[in-house]
C-alpha cells in the first residue's frame, strides 16, 4: 500500500506555515476562506457541484490576492476567478466549435465539466476534470491552442498539494521542479540546480520550518 496522502486542508496548513516562516510576502497574498454562499452561487453558474477537493481548498483560501508562483507553474483562482475563466472558455468554445474533439487531438479544446482552479503565468488554465469515469477529479491543462492536456496528470488536487507540502518539508522536487527563494524572498519553482531568474540569484529553499 502506498503512503496515505494528506487532505487538502492539511496540505494547505503545512504550505501556509512554511510560507509564513520563509516567504512572508507570499503568505500575505493567500486570501481568507471563501464564503459558502459564494461557492453555491458559482456552482449554479457552472451547473454542477464543485469537486470536493476544490471546495475544501476554497474553505482554506479563496485563491490568491495577486498572481504568485509559490505552487509549481500555477496560481490558485478565487471563486470569482473560477467563474470568470469558465464562462470565458465556454464562450470561446461555443463560438469556435471547440467543444468537440478534433481529429488531431485527444481532447476537446474545452469541456463544460472542466472546472478551472488555477492558471499559469501566461494564462493557461489548470482544470479539474469532472467528466464521469475512472479519471474523474484528475488535473489537466486547457491551453490557448490545441486540445486539453492530461499527460502525466495528477490524480486529484489533494495529491498535488500533498506533493508540494512534502517537498517543502522533506526536500526533493515536484515532477522535476524544485523550490527556490528569489532575491525578493518569493518562492519559485524551477529545474534542479537553477542559479538565477531574470538575471537575479536564486537560492535553494529551506527544508522544513527551521
Amino acid at each position: 500500500m502506498g503512503q496515505q496522502i494528506l487532505t487538502v486542508s492539511e496540505s494547505w496548513r503545512r504550505i501556509g506555515a512554511w510560507l509564513a516562516v520563509h516567504s512572508p510576502a507570499d503568505f500575505a497574498v493567500l486570501n481568507p476562506p471563501a464564503a459558502p454562499e459564494a461557492v453555491r452561487d458559482a456552482e449554479r453558474v457552472l451547473g454542477a457541484p464543485f469537486p470536493g477537493d476544490l471546495v475544501e481548498s476554497l474553505r482554506c483560501h479563496n485563491g490568491l490576492g495577486v498572481w504568485a508562483a509559490f505552487l509549481p507553474e500555477q496560481s490558485p483562482l478565487s471563486v470569482s476567478g473560477i467563474v470568470d475563466r469558465w464562462q470565458t472558455c465556454m464562450g470561446v468554445a461555443v463560438e469556435n466549435d471547440a467543444l468537440t474533439i478534433r481529429p488531431w487531438d485527444d481532447e476537446p479544446w474545452w469541456h463544460p465539466l472542466w472546472v478551472p482552479w488555477a492558471e499559469s503565468a501566461d494564462g493557461v488554465v489548470q482544470v479539474i476534470d469532472q467528466r464521469p469515469g475512472r479519471d474523474v477529479g484528475r488535473l489537466g491543462w486547457a491551453g490557448h491552442s490545441g486540445g486539453g492536456d492530461f499527460t502525466d496528470s495528477w490524480p486529484g488536487l489533494a495529491d498535488f498539494l500533498d506533493a508540494v507540502a512534502g517537498v517543502l518539508y522533506e526536500g526533493g522536487g515536484v515532477r522535476g521542479l524544485h523550490p527556490y527563494l528569489t532575491a525578493q524572498g518569493d518562492l519559485w519553482w524551477d529545474e534542479e540546480d537553477s542559479r538565477e531568474l531574470n538575471g537575479e540569484p536564486l537560492r535553494p529553499a529551506p527544508v522544513g520550518l527551521v
